[in-house]
């Protein structure tokens, strides 16, 4: 493990970022110091690996004096970015757990409003949404985009799901939440739009807050649409057909 976490956090970290990577070495400094930047508040980041030959650990071990936050945390579960995630998810312990990517894409500035949902307004589930009123995505595959749009509106609309973008995976969690939800997803990064879509049916309350999302610049991306397209089918089905509980009516 390299880092020892927020030393001067008191109790402990307000948010636990999960950060899965995969020899993402050209990245790395830079998706820190944009977390640096934009999240001042007492923070971890667990950057979890799957082998050691990385070649993001580099980078890690030559920043490591100057982010004592950071820590590096071995996936022990199985290669692939859903093992490590649930290895970041075993690994944390604050109130509010975010899952970010190293490639710059996701939209740092919204993190405080996300957390202040979570922590101040009683939300379970905040998404970093694309496709309502004053978000966008810059950059992508076209197939990639309009299928992901497609699938957010229509959860929207005909599934009674209260976020408009279902697929993107940058969101943040009560950590109650993902313990009370494990990923059954075995493949890609459907598994959040199972948990969204578990924890809707549950009752839980979900919100969104507007976001931006940049493709990366640099590195290799390992989404496979065409082999995790039907891992997202089934969330998909089970969001349309899966509706939280009729609250009882006033008597």
């Amino acid at each position: 493990m390299i880092g020892g976490g927020d030393r001067s956090a008191g109790d402990g970290p307000v948010i636990d970022f999960v950060m899965p990577v995969y020899n993402e070495g050209a990245n790395i400094a830079r998706a820190l110091a944009e977390i640096d930047a934009q999240v001042p508040m007492p923070k971890r980041v667990l950057v979890v690996y799957d082998f050691d030959e990385d070649d993001t650990l580099p980078e890690l071990r030559r920043l490591s004096p100057s982010l004592p936050w950071v820590e590096a945390v071995k996936n022990d579960l199985g290669q692939g970015v859903l093992n490590a995630i649930r290895a970041g998810i075993a690994a944390s312990r604050a109130e509010v757990v975010i899952i970010t990517m190293a490639d710059l894409s996701d939209d740092l500035t919204v993190v405080a409003r996300m957390v202040s949902m979570i922590r101040d307004e009683g939300y379970d589930i905040v998404a970093a949404s694309r496709y309502m009123k004053g978000g966008r995505q810059i950059g992508g595959p076209l197939l990639k985009k309009t299928m992901s749009r497609v699938a957010g509106v229509s959860l929207y609309w005909l599934g009674a799901l209260p976020i408009h973008d279902a697929t993107n995976a940058f969101r943040a969690y009560r950590r109650r939440v993902l313990l009370d939800f494990p990923i059954e997803s075995q493949g890609g990064f459907a598994y959040s739009l199972e948990i969204t879509a578990k924890a809707h049916a549950a009752g839980r309350k979900i919100g969104e807050v507007p976001s931006t999302w940049r493709d990366r610049s640099a590195g290799q991306s390992r989404f496979r649409l065409s082999a995790w397209l039907p891992h997202y089918l089934k969330w998909y089905g089970y969001a349309l057909t899966h509706r939280p509980p009729r609250k009882p009516a006033d008597g």
